[in-house]
């Protein structure tokens, strides 16, 4: 079929194809683009955040260090409380590989300690005739892994009832990196508890605030403007000066992760209540109204999953928050007490400027705390960039 052109004697020529007519082959998806478009809303996330590589390797780190809280003892090369007397206060040791020349493994030197009578000091003279090999797997003080299996082995330790003070020691010759070690756990889980408190409280408060608005909503605001109000550390100091000093380790331990979660729940508690004013009003809330479904229900299985991408990434950035007020607690010694151990209670010993000055290594324990600290923003940030455009 021809047709003039406008303005124009000559003619173009119109091909139509002779073929049926196939709706589905109107446009075809290449193989990436069907896996993209059908991909879930936690797989586009796991993608974009995969491509966060900060984020990915904080992961890991985090990811490792809570592997390791239940096999303390065996990552540990030494006992939580094993003391050695004639090693009060030692520095850290070296760790080589070649001795006069030729390779020989890892290992330490041998040392040795006189006291210096003017200023009532250990000093520590490095034998380099002597080695101490380190070992894997090597036998150390007993242990119930997991609290069911008993062993005696460790990761590594030095050979030939030498001694390998990677850390070096504190005032009463325990070994800093077994100390560290098993600090981890106390540290980390208390975080983990502490944002379960937080969770339930802030989800509940503020998603009866958010749903039910009215009276519900001003009180929960003035409650948690009250809370806001107040000074965190000198809030943390009055609650936990409450707790009397006869309390087992245990139970003062529970009553800090207690304190910490009733006081974090605010800002989570805020951004539900505002995710829940604006999506209590649309049509799917509406049609489970009609269909009899009770306000809890609306809100934790129809409502607090639409944004439950937004609450893992809270999560991962009040964790830190958490870690932080445990080791100001005890690092001001009215959190944690011995025998638990910290990376709070551990750098409680170095309050005094002249025990640094003369032993820097008993500040090492605030080195996991940094790391531990930015990671979780880091994967925090990751979280949130990965969920913000599929919330």
């Amino acid at each position: 079929m021809n047709s003039p052109l406008p303005g124009d004697g000559e003619t173009i020529g119109h091909f139509v194809s002779p073929a049926k007519f196939d709706p589905q082959a109107v446009e075809k998806l290449t193989p990436e683009q069907e896996k993209i478009y059908l991909a879930s809303q936690w797989r586009l996330m796991w993608w974009k955040f995969r491509a966060h590589r900060v984020a990915v390797y904080s992961a890991v780190l985090l990811g490792l260090l809570y592997l390791s809280i239940p096999f303390a003892e065996f990552l540990a090369p030494y006992g939580l409380n094993q003391r050695f007397v004639d090693q009060i206060y030692a520095p850290p040791q070296s760790v080589h590989l070649f001795h006069e020349g030729r390779f020989v493994g890892p290992f330490v030197y041998a040392r040795s300690y006189t006291l210096n009578m003017e200023t009532l000091q250990r000093e520590y003279q490095v034998d380099t005739t002597s080695i101490h090999r380190i070992g894997l797997f090597c036998k150390g003080e007993p242990y119930r892994l997991l609290g069911l299996v008993e062993s005696n082995r460790h990761l590594f330790c030095a050979r030939d009832d030498g001694t390998a003070f990677l850390l070096g020691t504190d005032r009463l010759g325990r070994d800093m990196l077994s100390r560290i070690i098993y600090g981890t756990r106390i540290s980390l889980t208390i975080g983990l508890m502490g944002i379960l408190i937080s969770f339930v409280l802030g989800i509940s408060i503020g998603g009866a605030a958010g749903y039910f608005g009215g009276w519900v909503d001003n009180v929960a605001q003035r409650i948690i403007e009250v809370l806001q109000s107040l000074p965190s550390i000198p809030l943390w100091l009055a609650l936990a000066a409450i707790m009397p000093v006869t309390w087992s380790p245990l139970v003062v331990y529970f009553g800090i992760t207690i304190i910490l979660g009733l006081i974090d729940w605010t800002g989570l508690a805020r951004a539900v209540r505002s995710k829940l004013l604006a999506l209590r009003e649309e049509d799917y809330v509406r049609a489970a109204e009609l269909m009899g479904a009770r306000p809890p229900r609306i809100i934790f299985r129809h409502l607090i999953p639409g944004f439950m991408s937004h609450l893992i990434a809270s999560a991962t950035i009040t964790i830190p928050s958490m870690i932080l007020g445990e080791t100001a607690l005890s690092f001001l010694g009215l959190g944690l007490r011995p025998p638990i151990t910290s990376w709070g209670v551990l750098l409680n010993e170095a309050q005094n400027i002249n025990a640094v000055a003369l032993y820097p290594w008993l500040i090492i324990p605030v080195v996991p705390v940094v790391l531990v600290i930015l990671a979780f923003n880091f994967m925090g940030d990751g979280l949130r960039d990965a969920a913000d455009p599929y919330r």
